[in-house]
C-alpha cells in the first residue's frame, strides 16, 4: 500500500472510497471492502482518499478515534493500494465542491463508493446526486450492530465517553490492540 498527501498523486484508473474513516469502524471497512472489490473486478487500483484531522475533529473538537499511524495498518489489512490524506484545515475547509470534484478527476475514478450520508465542499455544499453528475457512484447502505443500530464514530465516540469500551470495541470490529 502507498500513502499521499493530498494532491500529490494521479492515475489512469482507480476505485476509490470517501470518507473520514475515524476508527475505521465496521460500517467504513464495508465502504473500502467494497472498493477493494470493485478495484479487483476492475481491474484498478483501490485508494482511500480520506482526512487528517477528520472534518468533524475540526469543526466540533469531536475526540479522534485514530490517528493517520493507526489507520494506516487497519487500510492495509483491508487490501486497499492507495490512500490520499488530506490535511484539513482552514484552506482546505474553504475548498468547493468543485474543487472537490476536479481533485478527483485527477485519479480517474472508474467508481467512487461512499456511505449514504457522503457531503462534501465547503458548507458541505455536495452531495452524492452532485458526485453521481461526473462518476459513477456505488452507495452503501449503513451498516448496524446486532441490536439493529447504526454504527457511527458519534456512536463509538459516546460509548467511550460512558466508558463503555467493550461495546465501542464491537463497534469498532478490530482486535483490542489493533
Amino acid at each position: 500500500m502507498e500513502a499521499h498527501i493530498y494532491s500529490s498523486l494521479t492515475l489512469p484508473c482507480s476505485v476509490i472510497a470517501i470518507g473520514a474513516f475515524d476508527g475505521v469502524h465496521r460500517g467504513h471497512q464495508e465502504v473500502i471492502k467494497q472498493a477493494v472489490k470493485r478495484g479487483e473486478f476492475l481491474n484498478a487500483p483501490s485508494l482511500v482518499y480520506t482526512f487528517d484531522p477528520p472534518p468533524r475533529v475540526y469543526f466540533q473538537g469531536a475526540h479522534m478515534l485514530s490517528s493517520i499511524h493507526e489507520k494506516l495498518p487497519k487500510l492495509e489489512n483491508l487490501g486497499v493500494d492507495h490512500v490520499v490524506f488530506a490535511h484539513f484545515d482552514h484552506v482546505y475547509a474553504q475548498l468547493s465542491a468543485g474543487d472537490f470534484i476536479n481533485t478527483l478527476s485527477k485519479l480517474n475514478p472508474l467508481e467512487i463508493i461512499v456511505g449514504e450520508d457522503f457531503r462534501f465542499g465547503k458548507n458541505r455544499e455536495g452531495d452524492i446526486h452532485l458526485l453521481k453528475k461526473y462518476f459513477p457512484v456505488r452507495v452503501i447502505e449503513p451498516v448496524c450492530c446486532s441490536i439493529g443500530n447504526r454504527i457511527s464514530s458519534t456512536r463509538i465516540r459516546q460509548l467511550l465517553s460512558k466508558g463503555e469500551v467493550q461495546s465501542s470495541n464491537s463497534l469498532l470490529g478490530w482486535p483490542a490492540g489493533d
